[in-house]
């Protein structure tokens, strides 16, 4: 086995420039390294970003795009202590959107029987960041008060069972009917329509929250402001573009904004949140939410629905093989 079946991109661009190509080459596996047999690849709207050439960390060309997956443990390095051939994993690095890819040990994650591929290829980038933001950034506390602005996708979804099984009192938006009741149903306390008119000013009349988890900045990071407590934390997880904000909604409550970039993690910030989503696999409250899965061949489909569809409702995930 020399090459395989992937998704590989030459040049930024479009989603045009997602081509599945039969004759791509297979990475060899030394030391701590671990070859999995990907059957389910997870999309996020980072990989829309660098697929387009907009993101501010971009790999050579060319290469094979997908950081979340799932599949068997195909090959270990001599190093590999964690698993064996066979293994049930879920995988967090680059490259996902191929038959066979190499991740180091550190990057590769046991799943449980009771998760399907699907399931599996959805718990990466979405839970690590809910993790980060939520652990790592705004350091929560039981009883804190969060919004989610933006609760639907599949990070948003995360956060807020994170946060209820945390003991927080979780607010969330979405921008459909669908999407509200799932938002609901997942964990958060109350939801609020964000295409509606006035739901600002719904969300003005409501206790002043302690953390804000914001997925589009540019667009709502001025009204977040706003609605902080004294000394509250506003993390950025998304944005597409500039925005225009008051400082003085900050140094009046001497409130922060902050950014969170999962890649900005530190190896010792790496185990940390791996350890962390671990044990909330084991404790059973990690609950992906799946609404599409694609074959091989649509993953230009993939990669558009993921920004241009009308409301999100949970995770989308590409069919790498059976």
């Amino acid at each position: 086995m020399s090459t395989m079946r992937g998704v590989l991109v030459r040049k930024f661009g479009g989603v045009e420039v997602l081509k599945v190509e039969s004759n791509v080459p297979v990475s060899s596996v030394a030391g701590n390294q671990v070859l999995v047999k990907m059957k389910m690849s997870g999309v996020n709207p980072v990989d829309t970003y660098i697929r387009s050439g907009q993101y501010g960390k971009l790999p050579e060309l060319p290469y094979i795009p997908g950081k979340d997956g799932a599949g068997l443990v195909h090959q270990i390095g001599k190093g590999v202590t964690k698993f064996k051939p066979g293994d049930r994993v879920f995988c967090n690095g680059s490259g996902t959107l191929a038959e066979y890819t190499t991740f180091d040990e550190s990057h590769v994650f046991h799943l449980p029987d009771s998760y399907t591929m699907e399931e599996g290829a959805s718990i990466g980038v979405p839970y690590f960041t809910a993790y980060r933001a939520l652990f790592q950034k705004a350091n929560i506390k039981s009883g804190e008060r969060l919004l989610v602005h933006g609760a639907s996708g599949a990070v948003g979804l995360a956060a807020v069972q994170m946060a209820k099984a945390y003991g927080l009192e979780v607010v969330g938006t979405a921008g459909t009917k669908e999407g509200l009741e799932l938002v609901k149903r997942v964990g958060a306390h109350a939801v609020f329509n964000h295409r509606q008119s006035g739901y600002l000013d719904q969300l003005a009349a409501e206790p002043k929250f302690d953390i804000i988890l914001e997925m589009l900045a540019n667009v709502n990071l001025g009204a977040d402001l706003p609605l902080m407590k004294a000394r509250g934390r506003t993390v950025i997880v998304g944005s597409r573009g500039t925005v225009t904000i008051n400082p003085r909604d900050l140094m009046i409550t001497e409130a922060c904004v902050m950014g969170v970039a999962l890649l900005a993690a530190q190896d010792d910030e790496w185990d940390e949140i791996g350890n962390g989503v671990v044990k909330a696999i084991k404790e059973g409250w990690v609950k992906p939410v799946i609404d599409r899965v694609y074959p091989l061949d649509k993953v230009g489909d993939a990669h558009h629905d993921i920004i241009q569809s009308s409301g999100a409702k949970g995770n989308l995930v590409v069919q790498v093989q059976e």
